[in-house]
């Protein structure tokens, strides 16, 4: 028996297909006919309601949304007061709360009044992003005033719902609203509230606080890192490589580039690693790295070998990933935690222990163990780049290696100007306070980004040689070391804009997968025909949070050249050859599938 099998079963165990004897006009997309002049409600099409429902609900509470549940059937008192009490929500029967005429629009006078049965007290004043309703046919006022106030509503529908009602509801659920029924649906919405919960407290444990941001050493103060004064040279100002092309190899042969390739990228759900995503071209983002260190080798005649930290659960997928590599000229290292030994080739067993080397300091730990960095010097490497994040317009340019190696610098971070800011000068000092060291721009830390003038891409440049003298020193053996305040000489260089692209969402995947980018020799360019110096704004809804989802949605990317902006909502499908223009919004009502035929042009189309 499938799960599909599974889920309908449980739907039907709860009676939720049993209708009324009246079936409207516009419910009848949601039955299968009569029995014994009983309306049968279609239990796929209540499971697709459900899942909009829900999947909505999840995208709210990710932003620590509003939610009003409300319920004036005393069958349903105890499954509210399981429910809310869980979720932590504010319930209009759990706390007896009741509202005459001007439920929400005339909610900013509180007043006290008494019913037949109980003294009964206005609710808060602030308006909730959400409102959830199971017995909806008693509860017409509110929606209207919910519709007035663009406030969206979930609820539970059946078969003798008013069109005027209907149309209001944003995420309708054609069911029964029997005791069974009730529960499910309340029980659903408790774990999809928990999980979301529990992920955004996961994530709040695991953000990466940077060492501007942590304990100091030696008794410094986050405000005494922060006023840690950094040079930052203009990419443009770098002196280019030597013209004896012998030379340019000797100086590429004292190089390695490190890839960490530990982030899975959960919210979108891939088979594997972020970096083993198609990006461009049909090339992931570990293709694009061997292909740029390939044309160097192949250009300079020299032998720059890769460096690939995987986390053991990922393994198999970049091992996959490097198949098509085993007659590269690039020589590919894959690591592990753990390790000790020499370097493994990429096709040995790996450790079972997991890493998460997301801290500058952890990367030269991990980059210890096993004496790797011994290896790597013995064979006359003298720097390492290391890639931290799957940054997928990344470029490995030599020039930095030159301009490093020229002035002797010991510590290098590739940053790119904020878009409020801009690089004027060649050669400008920073205050370390001054840069955001996250590059998740979805993420809190970057909500506040304007007061900041740069953004670490957190590609860096480190000299082996300083790595293993700060490795030695006894500075390690603290908890929190200050990388910024050991190395002699440190340094940023400004890399453009268009040098940083981290990959978050699936809304990235469709800039990246469209015509707006293409990818020559692993490196990303951005399309010329696009006038706009700014990306379009990108809002795909839930259904397409998944990569799984987000490619079988689309049977090939839209073009979107003169695209503004583009949001979507709901179960929609686009076909090929697509063109979108302008400022788009495609939305389909919940439990119906919209097909966007193929060939079609959509301009400026606001709903």
């Amino acid at each position: 028996m499938t799960i599909h099998s599974i889920v309908i079963q449980k739907l039907l165990s709860t009676n939720a297909q049993v209708g009324r004897r009246v079936a409207a006009h516009h419910f009848k997309g949601y039955t299968y006919g009569f029995r014994n002049k009983m309306a049968i409600i279609d239990s796929d099409k209540t499971l697709i309601c459900m899942r909009s429902a829900f999947n909505f609900i999840a995208s709210l509470a990710r932003h620590n949304a509003r939610f009003m549940f409300i319920n004036t059937n005393p069958l349903f008192d105890d499954i509210f007061q399981l429910m809310t009490k869980k979720v932590g929500s504010y319930s209009t029967s759990t706390s007896s709360l009741w509202r005459t005429g001007g439920f929400l629009t005339n909610s900013y006078s509180p007043k006290k009044f008494r019913s037949r049965n109980k003294k009964l007290v206005f609710g808060p004043t602030q308006p909730p992003d959400c409102i959830v309703i199971v017995d909806t046919d008693r509860k017409s006022t509110v929606i209207n005033e919910a519709f007035k106030l663009q406030i969206p509503v979930v609820a539970l529908v059946d078969s003798a719902m008013p069109l005027d009602v209907y149309s209001r509801i944003a995420y309708p659920v054609p069911a029964n609203d029997s005791v069974q029924f009730v529960y499910l649906f309340c029980n659903l919405i408790t774990k999809t509230l928990l999980h979301e919960k529990s992920a955004a407290a996961a994530a709040a444990a695991n953000l990466i606080i940077d060492s501007r941001e942590e304990a100091p050493r030696k008794g410094k103060s986050k405000s005494d890192l922060d006023n840690v004064d950094i040079i930052v040279v203009s990419n443009d100002s770098l002196a280019p490589l030597p013209e004896d092309t012998e030379e340019t190899r000797k100086l590429l042969d004292k190089f390695v580039v490190l890839k960490f390739n530990g982030a899975q990228g959960r919210n979108m759900d891939p088979d594997g690693p972020k970096s083993a995503i198609n990006i461009s071209d049909g090339q992931t983002f570990l293709d694009m790295i061997i292909n740029q260190i390939e044309m160097l080798n192949s250009k300079y005649g020299c032998r720059v070998p890769l460096l690939l930290f995987d986390k053991n659960d990922i393994r198999d997928s970049s091992l996959k990933v490097l198949e098509k590599y085993s007659k590269s000229s690039v020589e590919v290292h894959t690591l592990k935690p753990g390790e000790s030994g020499e370097l493994k080739l990429s096709g040995e067993h790996s450790s079972k222990e997991e890493m998460h080397p997301f801290d500058d300091v952890e990367v030269f730990r991990s980059l210890m163990t096993g004496g790797t960095i011994d290896s790597l010097l013995s064979q006359g490497k003298e720097y390492i780049l290391v890639l931290k994040s799957d940054n997928v317009a990344t470029i490995v340019d030599p020039n930095i290696l030159n301009h490093l190696m020229i002035n002797d610098i010991e510590y290098c971070m590739e940053v790119t100007p904020n878009q409020s800011f801009n690089l004027i000068l060649p050669t400008m000092k920073f205050k370390l306070g001054e840069i955001a060291r996250n590059q998740d721009k979805n993420n809190d830390v970057l909500k506040l980004k304007n007061n900041f003038k740069l953004i670490d891409t957190t590609n860096m440049w480190v000299s082996l040689r300083a790595m293993k003298r700060f490795l030695d020193a006894d500075e390690l053996k603290q908890e929190k070391p200050s990388i910024f305040k050991f190395f002699d000489n440190v340094i940023g260089v400004s890399v453009p804009q268009s040098g940083f692209f981290p990959l978050d969402a699936t809304s990235d995947l469709l800039l990246l997968q469209s015509d707006l980018y293409t990818c020559r020799e692993g490196v990303l360019t951005r399309n010329p025909a696009r006038t706009n110096h700014l990306n379009p704004v990108i809002d795909l809804g839930p259904e397409f949070e998944k990569v799984g989802d987000f490619q079988s949605r689309f049977k090939s990317i839209p073009s979107i050249i003169e695209l503004d902006s583009l949001r979507v909502r709901g179960d929609v499908w686009f076909g090929t050859n697509i063109t979108l223009k302008g400022r788009v919004t495609i939305s389909a009502k919940p439990g119906l599938k919209l097909e966007i035929p193929d060939g079609v042009t959509i301009e400026n189309k606001p709903d």
